[in-house]
């Protein structure tokens, strides 16, 4: 595992962030009503890894399921992470929107490897049966 830190943030600029993230792990894309409503498309990582620079003031919280919360700009709107605590996949997360990221090479985002998770269904580690929509 070879971790880098990116530096990501929303689109007007009041969210910054700092995550230590291996782009060669293992991202995802979930068929839950949020993720595949917003077209969500995340890295997970511990919160020991993610660093809130700037924004807490505008940042709003969203969840419908009361164990993710949805962070977003009040300003711009953009979704830039979320946090939450699954036991089926590690425990409590962050998970970084790798749209949000300012530093990233495209080339390395086209390379990462995505696991599709059934979220819709509460089966976290098992993908749904149909994910080209994803």
């Amino acid at each position: 595992m070879t971790t880098k830190t990116y530096n990501g943030s929303c689109h007007c600029q009041r969210v910054k962030y700092q995550a230590d993230l291996d782009l060669a792990g293992e991202t995802t894309r979930c068929n839950c009503t949020w993720c595949a409503k917003t077209r969500a498309w995340g890295l997970n990582t511990k919160p020991a890894a993610f660093r809130l620079l700037e924004g807490e003031e505008v940042l709003g919280s969203y969840s419908k399921s009361g164990f993710i919360q949805h962070r977003f700009c009040t300003r711009c709107g953009v979704q830039v992470f979320a946090t939450g605590d699954i036991p089926q996949i590690g425990g409590a997360f962050v998970g970084v929107v790798l749209s949000t990221l300012d530093d990233a090479e495209p080339a390395a985002l086209a390379a990462t490897p995505i696991r599709y998770c059934n979220g819709r269904d509460n089966l976290w580690q098992d993908p749904p049966r149909e994910t080209r929509y994803l």
